[in-house]
């Protein structure tokens, strides 16, 4: 049995659509804190168990009977990252999978300036130190972050950051599609993929022109300081750490971590991954 963590998610939630539409839907099973949320799978015959990073003895329950475990990565950084993470390790190890997956990044590092890369890199080398087979799946900067970047642009026709460098921003549901595929051909990729990434990388420049040329308004990209961008997240009541961690990206981005494009994506869907201008025409008023 292959069994997803996160599945309430956006990510795991399509993940596990993807491989129902590839597997019997028995052969797909659930961990998630709160199983209310994911009813409408468990009528559909996909096993649904409760199973919570910060309660090993549920992640053993969920994980009972796995083949395969996909670990989705938790949303918080640091030691409190790790702890949950090395919890569904061990209890991925404990249940007897053969393989455990993670969700990973490709600009995974641990000298990153960006604060969850390097908690990635940790990841990655628990994996490795373990005994089990591992894949870990290092995904594109996802596009839902590069729109969010964007603010409030599209309204107020001007686009403020830091200073930047591109980006190879790749859609949610192109690697949810992937990983499905990966997890239904077990073994495919040992260790780390290469980047599953949208074939070009932009920057935030090259985004405000797409919006230009979209909405047919001027979008002007204005570059501001890294202190006065931080001041204004936290003016507009953002967590001063939030913030930091902000700032983060745009030092990492700027460094070139982000910037890798592959032909992997493409090779795994068939098909060419989604482009950042087919993402925000979508996102767009009809």
């Amino acid at each position: 049995m292959i069994i997803v963590t996160g599945a309430s998610g956006q990510l795991g939630g399509t993940i596990v659509e993807r491989l129902i539409e590839r597997l019997p839907a028995g052969s797909v099973g659930v961990s998630v804190r709160d199983p209310d949320k994911v009813c409408a799978l468990e009528r559909r015959g996909v096993r649904v168990r409760q199973g919570d990073f910060t309660d090993p003895e549920s992640l053993r329950h969920a994980f009972e009977g796995a083949s395969q475990v996909l670990v989705v990565s938790a949303a918080t950084t640091g030691e409190a990252a790790m702890a949950l993470h090395r919890a569904a390790i061990e209890a991925a190890q404990d249940a007897g999978a053969r393989r455990i997956l993670y969700t990973s990044h490709m600009g995974a590092d641990p000298a990153s300036l960006f604060e969850p890369m390097p908690d990635h890199a940790a990841t990655e080398d628990l994996l490795a130190a373990s005994d089990t087979p591992y894949t870990a799946l290092r995904n594109g900067f996802y596009a839902a972050s590069g729109l969010q970047l964007m603010g409030r642009a599209l309204e107020t026709g001007a686009l403020h950051a830091p200073e930047d460098g591109p980006v190879s921003w790749t859609d949610h549901a192109d690697l949810a599609e992937a990983i499905a595929i990966i997890l239904s051909e077990e073994g495919r990729f040992n260790g780390a993929t290469p980047p599953l990434t949208a074939p070009e990388a932009l920057d935030m420049a090259a985004l405000a022109q797409i919006a230009s040329e979209l909405t047919g308004r001027e979008i002007k990209r204005i570059v501001v300081s890294d202190d006065a961008y931080r001041a204004s997240l936290v003016s507009h009541g953002v967590p001063e750490h939030t913030a930091e961690l902000l700032v983060g990206l745009f030092r990492a981005s700027r460094a070139g971590a982000f910037a890798a494009v592959d032909p992997t994506l493409g090779q795994l869907l068939g098909r060419p991954p989604l482009s950042m201008r087919t993402v925000l025409a979508s996102r767009l008023p009809a």
